[in-house]
């Protein structure tokens, strides 16, 4: 079963289920915007990319993002997916960051784009 993100129900009143593909994009979401020591039985969880919203941008932040993400998303899912490119932005105060990764079950190759807007609280 796999639960959708957020959680939700369906039609029915009943818990919400996605595809195996949208299931792993919602995973993938959850670690990039999960801040490590959000989660309280898993504090090194995520890999915080929302604290680099408001830093100047330079090749510097944009190679350590890209280090940050690709290793998050190896250590957290690295038995469902194979991470490839990772490109990581921020435009219009808001982080934008697209991922290309291999389904390891399926051998599908994937890209999925995620926001994260920014601004202030």
């Amino acid at each position: 079963m796999n639960l959708a993100f957020p959680y939700a129900f369906d039609s029915r009143g009943r818990t919400a289920e996605v595809s195996r593909e949208r299931h792993i994009r919602n995973l993938i979401e959850q670690v990039l915007f999960t801040a490590p020591g959000e989660r309280v039985n898993l504090p090194t969880f995520g890999c915080g990319l929302g604290r680099l919203i408001f830093e100047p941008l330079s090749t510097e932040l944009e190679a350590t993002s890209q280090f940050l993400v690709q290793a998050a998303l190896t250590e957290w899912l690295g038995s469902l997916i194979q991470v490839g490119e990772v490109h990581v932005e921020v435009r219009d105060a808001a982080l934008h960051v697209t991922v290309s990764y291999l389904l390891r079950r399926s051998q599908e190759l994937r890209s999925d784009s995620f926001v994260l807007p920014g601004g202030p609280s």
